[in-house]
C-alpha cells in the first residue's frame, strides 16, 4: 500500500505547488509510481504539467462530484511513472457542498481509497487556506509536508496550522502526523535563511522532522510552470531541480529507515 502525503500550508508564496510539483516529479523520476492530486482550485499543479485546465472536464471535482470515476479523472503526464487528478475553477464551489453533507471530512478518502493500493505515492496540493478542503486532505492523508519560506513572517500562522492538524487529530480521530518541514525560497547570500531556519528548530523543537534539504531560490524552478514542466523536465542540471531529487531521496531513505 502506498503513502498519501498532502503539502500544506495557509500561508500563499511558501512554494507550496511548486513543492508538490517538484517533488512528484522527483519521485516518479526515481522510479515511483506517483500520483499528484490538485486540490486547489486555482488548479497551478495543473497547468505547471502544460494541461489546460479550461478545457478539462474530467476534473477532481467531477470525480467529487459522482459525474466521472477517479480513475477516468486521471490523466499522465510528461514525466514517466507520474500522474495528475487535475482541477480547475469548478473545484471552488466544492467547500459549500462539502459543508453540507454529514461525513464531510470523508469526501477525499473516500475517492481516493480504489486507487491508493496503485501508487507507491499520493501527493495531495492542498489550496492555502484551512478550510473544507484541507480538512479532507487532511483525513485522506498518512502524512504532512510543510513547506515554509526563508522570510521573516515565515512562522506567521504556523500556530494555526497545527492547531487545525490537532482538531483534525482529536475530533475526527484521523492522525496526520508531520512527515516534515522543507524550508523553500532560501537565499545562501543572506543570514535570514539560518535564522528562520533556527526560529523552526526552537518552535518544533525535537517533535517534529525538518529536512536537511533546503530549497533555495532558482530562477529554473522558477521559470519551468510557464514552459508546463517540473523543473526536472524544464533544466534537470540546475540547482532547482538537483534540490527537489535531493528532497526526494531524504523521504525514501526515511522510509528505508522506517521513519
Amino acid at each position: 500500500m502506498g503513502e498519501t502525503i498532502a503539502i500544506i500550508n495557509q500561508k500563499g508564496g511558501c512554494g507550496k505547488t511548486t513543492t508538490a510539483v517538484n517533488l512528484a516529479a522527483s519521485l516518479a523520476t526515481l522510479g515511483k509510481s506517483v500520483l499528484l492530486v490538485d486540490m486547489d482550485p486555482q488548479g497551478n499543479a495543473t497547468t505547471s504539467f502544460g494541461i489546460n485546465k479550461q478545457e478539462l472536464k474530467n476534473t477532481v471535482y467531477a470525480a467529487i462530484s459522482g459525474q466521472v470515476s477517479v480513475k477516468k479523472a486521471i490523466i499522465p503526464t510528461i514525466v514517466e511513472n507520474l500522474f495528475i487528478l487535475p482541477s480547475n475553477i469548478s473545484l471552488s464551489g466544492v467547500e459549500v457542498e462539502l459543508s453540507k453533507l454529514d461525513n464531510y471530512h470523508l469526501v477525499l478518502k473516500e475517492l481516493l481509497s480504489p486507487i491508493v493500493d496503485i501508487f507507491d505515492y499520493i501527493i495531495i496540493d492542498l489550496p492555502p487556506s484551512l478550510g473544507v478542503i484541507t480538512i479532507n486532505g487532511l483525513v485522506a492523508s498518512d502524512s504532512l509536508i510543510i513547506p515554509i519560506q526563508a522570510e521573516y513572517f515565515a512562522l506567521e500562522g504556523l500556530a494555526d496550522l497545527t492547531n487545525t492538524i490537532n482538531l483534525v487529530e482529536e475530533r475526527l480521530r484521523s492522525p496526520s502526523p508531520i512527515k516534515g518541514i522543507v524550508l523553500t525560497l532560501y537565499d545562501s547570500r543572506t543570514r535570514l535563511g539560518k535564522e528562520v531556519y533556527s526560529e523552526l528548530k526552537k518552535y518544533f523543537g525535537d517533535k517534529e522532522n525538518i529536512f536537511k534539504t533546503v530549497i533555495s531560490r532558482n530562477i529554473r524552478l522558477a521559470e519551468a510552470p510557464s514552459y508546463g514542466m517540473p523543473c526536472i523536465a524544464y533544466d534537470e542540471e540546475s540547482r532547482g531541480a538537483r534540490s527537489y531529487l535531493k528532497l526526494a531521496k531524504e523521504i525514501l531513505s526515511l522510509e528505508s529507515d522506517g521513519g
